[in-house]
């Protein structure tokens, strides 16, 4: 399979690396805008592309990647208020993305675990639930798109909670507490509490390198090859 690798950075450089070892070929690294000119030829050979940027050319990448007729898969997160609108021009197009806030195996059984979980203690309003996520210095985006898809799955099955905000932005009494941490050398880590006052409940993912996230984006990327649509990690894993 050809692989368009789309955004250089930690994430590209494992894709990278892993293509390779799985006999995937690269044949087009896209870094900064005059590589899509530059490469313009060779990207169009592409099977998938995979896309690992930053919030604020996310949307455009995806639309030019449709227009080709590459179907993508798209890791990059804080975008999600515009999905709506690259759905309706992946369907339009007749195009291909699959996006995730997160391709490790790993966390998304802790995205299943986590959302039974918070259908059980739906039940148990004694129990007060908060976030927290730490990530490495280079991560933009606050909370991180894993932990707002994991508050996300719980605002689903929660009915005293409207809704979640950072610790220092005050959050109300029907809002989740949520802390993020940046710090150096931490690949990721999420946990959820639910404490009362006898008691704590911890649900904890911590990775320890890229090495799942880039194999679960690769693993979509075989996966998305021939399809039509939009799709998500639940739809690779059946879950």
């Amino acid at each position: 399979m050809k692989i368009a690798i789309i955004g250089y950075g930690k994430m590209g450089h494992e894709i990278e690396k892993f293509a390779t070892s799985m006999n995937m070929d690269i044949v087009a690294i896209i870094d900064n805008p005059d590589d899509w000119q530059k490469f313009a030829k060779e990207l169009k050979t592409a099977d998938v592309a995979i896309e690992f940027t930053s919030p604020g050319v996310v949307v455009e990448n995806l639309r030019k990647l449709m227009d080709l007729g590459i179907p993508v898969v798209t890791g990059t997160t804080g975008w999600m208020g515009k999905l709506p609108e690259i759905q309706k021009y992946c369907e339009k197009s007749n195009g291909s993305l699959f996006y995730a806030s997160n391709f490790s195996i790993g966390v998304n059984l802790f995205f299943a675990v986590n959302k039974y979980l918070a259908k059980l203690m739906s039940q148990y309003p004694e129990y007060m639930i908060s976030a927290e996520e730490t990530h490495h210095t280079q991560k933009l985006d606050a909370p991180s798109g894993t932990a707002i898809s994991m508050l996300s799955d719980i605002l689903k099955e929660n009915d005293f909670y409207s809704g979640w905000k950072l610790t220092g932005e005050n959050p109300g009494p029907d809002e989740i507490p949520v802390d993020a941490h940046r710090k150096e050398g931490v690949t990721g880590t999420h946990i959820v509490n639910y404490t009362s006052p006898i008691d704590t409940i911890s649900l904890k993912h911590e990775a320890f390198n890229r090495e799942g996230f880039a194999r679960g984006a690769l693993m979509a990327a075989a996966w998305l090859k021939g399809k039509k649509g939009t799709f998500t990690m639940n739809d690779l894993l059946n879950i």
